[in-house]
């Protein structure tokens, strides 16, 4: 029988990306929205803090438009993202209504950690909802204005660094990112047959670093290593994380539960 792992989970930052999202026919997985949303409201009545930090405005925009491809002007990407984000975040709000809950959608930019101000209005916002008990924020960037050319840094540049950003602002225990992948491997598992799942990782190493590659789905912009940048900031504020596959959000459970799913990052 393998031993549990302990972890800390009273308040939880979720992270779920976009592939676990939408379907290569970008066609939302409604039934994984849902699911997620079951667990949210299973875990807050149960009186844990929630926040959930979700991708796929622009897959879901790219769905609505009937995109094939995503566009490649910064404009048009944000025109795609603010109206996905409004199909996604209606969605993730009808979910969470069969279970008593709503969403809370919070759109934010680089600048909470950047400017005093901006730092004290995002906190304010998140203990405030934090504290009432059938909300549950859900967090993107604000894709419909953020830009990354040199003279405008007000983005963050993925999801996976916003959920470890989250985590780190509102001192949460645990972040669980899911992904579609089952963990971290020791070699990419889809070009490596026998790469083997690892269960811990204490620190990033160059070895470490090493077996990370790959980029993202057509729809997203995260990677393995933009995970282990997210898995270094957590490490660095003496959190934990755990990485796991998203296709069945029960799993959140199990990984609650202490069960051996997914890589956990820990110091301890």
């Amino acid at each position: 029988m393998q031993n549990k792992r302990k972890l800390i989970s009273d308040r939880i930052v979720i992270k779920v990306g976009t592939s676990t999202l939408i379907h290569q026919n970008s066609k939302v997985r409604l039934e994984v929205i849902d699911k997620l949303a079951h667990v949210m409201s299973t875990l807050k009545k149960d009186g844990k803090d929630v926040i959930l930090v979700s991708s796929g405005a622009i897959g879901v925009g790219m769905g609505v438009l009937h995109l094939d491809s995503r566009p490649v002007k910064i404009s048009q990407q944000q025109a795609v993202a603010a109206i996905g984000q409004a199909e996604l975040i209606q969605i993730y709000n009808e979910a969470l209504h069969k279970y008593g809950m709503c969403a809370a959608q919070m759109l934010i930019t680089k600048d909470v950690i950047d400017y005093p101000e901006s730092h004290t209005n995002v906190m304010n916002n998140f203990q405030a909802l934090l504290g009432m008990p059938n909300a549950i924020p859900i967090v993107n960037e604000n894709d419909a204005i953020t830009v990354s050319e040199l003279d405008h840094l007000t983005k963050f540049g993925d999801n996976d660094q916003l959920s470890a950003i989250v985590t780190n602002l509102v001192d949460a225990d645990l972040l669980i990112m899911l992904s579609d992948i089952d963990g971290f491997y020791t070699a990419n598992p889809l070009k490596v047959p026998d790469a083997k799942l690892i269960d811990r990782v204490r620190t990033i190493n160059s070895d470490i670093i090493a077996a990370a590659g790959g980029h993202g789905t057509k729809f997203g912009t995260g990677g393995m290593t933009t995970k282990l940048k997210a898995a270094e900031r957590i490490l660095k504020h003496n959190q934990q994380m755990v990485l796991a596959n998203g296709k069945d959000p029960d799993i959140i459970f199990n990984i609650l539960s202490g069960d051996t799913v997914g890589t956990l990052f820990t110091k301890i």
